[in-house]
């Protein structure tokens, strides 16, 4: 499916999503909730072009555009597309907000031939730490911080009255978990309290919408991310060389799997004592992911 493909589908009554398949690096999903003429975008995407066709999608449910942008967390897939809604309040974490400002467009870098368009960098003007709910007509739409987790600071979006949860890249739907610049505790931590929450209908990060069943089938992968790393360490074996040992089994067939190199990089760190959403390089774990992968991997945003 094609950025001009992609629309936003209902998903409970006033609550869309916006998946873009494959759900592969730098195609994520956002989604929209509706009430009153009040509406509440969550996420943006990578690319102009995407983040026009997300506008238009938009703009078709709500003439006068999105009351609130809320970014669940700073990566470029989520967030270069903020300026294509500047007429919104853009709402986020406030260590996501600083994490954008200090990435800035660094990962167009990493696939410069992707046709980016123009992205101009937007930042968040309404930030909170822990917990902030804003409205959609009658709806509630809650924002919790969760992280770390994906990143340091990741925000889910629950909307209660229609028991319909935005992950952000807390949760992945065939594909695969990265965490690098979260952590891994974090992450099952994290998806305990979504699990708690009882939501009927889960919104990923990337890849298609579902039920419960992304949480467990998320935590899985990270249980099995900690086996291998501590079979790795008890070995001494370093982190890609790990990764070319392992056996994923059925995880094996997630979109991306060379982020097991960048999630075991974090998971080692972390049984060394580093703390969850603490600094790590990613750059040589991205280098690594390469190795692994035989090549830059696929980006088709």
């Amino acid at each position: 499916m094609t950025a001009a493909l992609a629309s936003l589908e209902p998903v409970a009554e006033g609550v869309y999503a916006f998946v873009q398949p494959d759900g592969g690096w730098c195609l994520n999903n956002a989604g929209l909730v509706t009430g009153g003429g009040r509406g509440v975008l969550v996420d943006t995407a990578a690319t102009e072009k995407r983040a026009r066709r997300l506008r238009a999608e938009v703009e078709r449910l709500l003439p006068g555009g999105p009351d609130y942008v809320v970014n669940t967390h700073f990566h470029g897939d989520h967030t270069f597309g903020n300026g294509q809604f500047a007429g919104s309040v853009i709402v986020a974490h406030e260590g996501c907000r600083a994490d954008t400002a200090e990435a800035g467009l660094g990962l167009r870098g990493l696939w410069p031939e992707v046709e980016w368009g123009d992205t101009p960098l937007t930042l968040p003007s309404l930030t909170f730490r822990e917990a902030l709910t804003v409205h959609a007509g009658d709806l509630r739409v809650e924002l919790l911080h969760v992280g770390p987790a994906h990143t340091a600071n990741d925000v889910v979006v629950w909307v209660p009255e229609r028991s319909v949860l935005f992950t952000g890249d807390v949760v992945w739907s065939g594909v695969t978990p990265y965490v690098l610049m979260g952590s891994v505790t974090g992450s099952l931590d994290a998806l305990a309290r979504l699990r708690a929450l009882g939501p009927a209908t889960v919104v990923p990060g990337h890849g298609p919408v579902g039920g419960p069943e992304l949480l467990d089938e998320t935590e899985a992968y990270l249980r099995l991310l900690q086996e291998l790393a501590e079979d790795g360490v008890r070995r001494g074996v370093p982190p890609l060389r790990a990764a070319q040992e392992a056996d994923l089994g059925a995880f094996a067939k997630l979109v991306d799997p060379e982020r097991l190199v960048g999630n075991l990089h974090r998971a080692y760190a972390e049984l060394e004592g580093l703390a969850p959403g603490a600094r790590i390089d990613v750059l040589a774990s991205f280098r690594e992911m390469v190795a692994f992968h035989g090549g830059l991997p696929a980006c088709h945003a």
